[in-house]
């Protein structure tokens, strides 16, 4: 299994950025996904999940803002992350099971 985050970056308050998570190494369509975070100091956190069939579960923290999706053809998810504030500030892991990816750090700062 490998599972591979991109699109994080800097971002000033009210911002947006897409993360991305290519996935390979299993039966993608069959498996619930989520994106978890973690803040400096703090513990890692549940964001979303979406499952097979295209549910989707949010952290309060983020419900109204944060969307996330997949396409099934490119084994990809992705986490739409608008309205942006520095407690968003943190490394984003892209999860599934018991494997994690590398994660990739999302900045909020003006």
């Amino acid at each position: 299994v490998q599972l591979v985050e991109s699109g994080g970056g800097l971002v000033q308050p009210g911002g947006t950025l897409r993360l991305s998570c290519a996935a390979s190494g299993f039966t993608f369509r069959l498996y619930t996904m989520s994106w978890h975070r973690q803040a400096p100091g703090k513990e890692r956190e549940l964001v979303a999940t979406i499952g097979p069939g295209g549910g989707t579960v949010y952290a309060d923290s983020v419900k109204g803002r944060f969307t996330i999706s997949r396409n099934n053809a490119e084994t990809t998810v992705y986490l739409q992350m608008n309205s942006l504030n520095s407690e968003d500030t943190a490394v984003y892991y892209c999860h599934i099971s018991t494997y994690w990816g590398q994660g990739t750090q999302v900045t909020v700062s003006s």
